[in-house]
C-alpha cells in the first residue's frame, strides 16, 4: 500500500482516523480531526477508499453484507414513504368536555347532571371515533378535583383504546 499526502487513513486496532500530512519512509504523519499530528508506521494504517460513516453503522464490515443491508434499508424506506403518500394522516379529533361547551345555560344543573352529561358526550364521541377509525381522540377537561378524569379512565377501560 502506497500512501501519499492527502490520503484519508484509519489506524488499525484503534478509533483514530485522519489525513496524511507527511511521508518519511516507513513513518507516516497523520493529522487527526481535532488537529493533532501523530506519527505511525505504514503497517499501523489502512487507507480509506469508501465512506466510513456508512460502514461504521454496522459491526460487521463485510462489504457484500453491507451493500445488502444498505439496499434493504433503502427499499424499506421507499415502501414506507409510498404508503404515507397514499393514505393521508387524519388529524386528531378534539372533544371539549367543559360544560359551557356542551349546553347554553348550565346554571340550573347539579354536579351529578353535569358529570352525567359530560360522560354521555365522551361515550358517544368515543364510539363515533371507533366507528370512523379515527386514530387519535383528545378529550379536553378541566382540572377541578379530578372526578371527570377518573370517570373517563373507567370509561376507557371498557373500550379497546390506549
Amino acid at each position: 500500500m502506497t500512501l501519499k499526502v492527502g490520503d484519508r487513513v484509519v489506524v488499525i486496532d484503534a478509533t483514530t482516523k485522519g489525513v496524511v500530512t507527511g511521508v518519511e519512509g516507513d513513518c507516516i504523519l497523520v493529522e487527526e480531526a481535532n488537529g493533532f499530528e501523530l506519527s505511525y508506521r505504514k503497517s499501523q494504517l489502512a487507507k480509506v477508499t469508501e465512506d466510513q460513516s456508512a460502514l461504521s453503522r454496522y459491526a460487521d464490515i463485510d462489504n457484500v453484507m453491507l451493500r445488502q443491508k444498505m439496499t434493504a434499508s433503502k427499499n424499506t424506506k421507499k415502501q414506507v414513504s409510498k404508503k404515507k403518500n397514499k393514505q393521508p394522516e387524519k388529524p386528531p379529533m378534539e372533544v371539549d368536555l367543559h360544560i359551557e361547551k356542551l349546553v347554553k345555560n348550565p346554571a340550573g344543573m347539579s354536579n351529578t347532571n353535569i358529570l352525567n352529561l359530560q360522560l354521555d358526550t365522551a361515550k358517544h364521541k368515543l364510539e363515533f371515533a371507533l366507528r370512523k377509525r379515527i386514530p387519535i381522540l383528545v378529550f379536553i377537561h378541566g382540572v377541578g378535583e379530578g372526578v371527570l378524569q377518573r370517570e373517563l379512565s373507567y370509561l376507557f377501560a371498557k373500550y379497546p383504546v390506549q
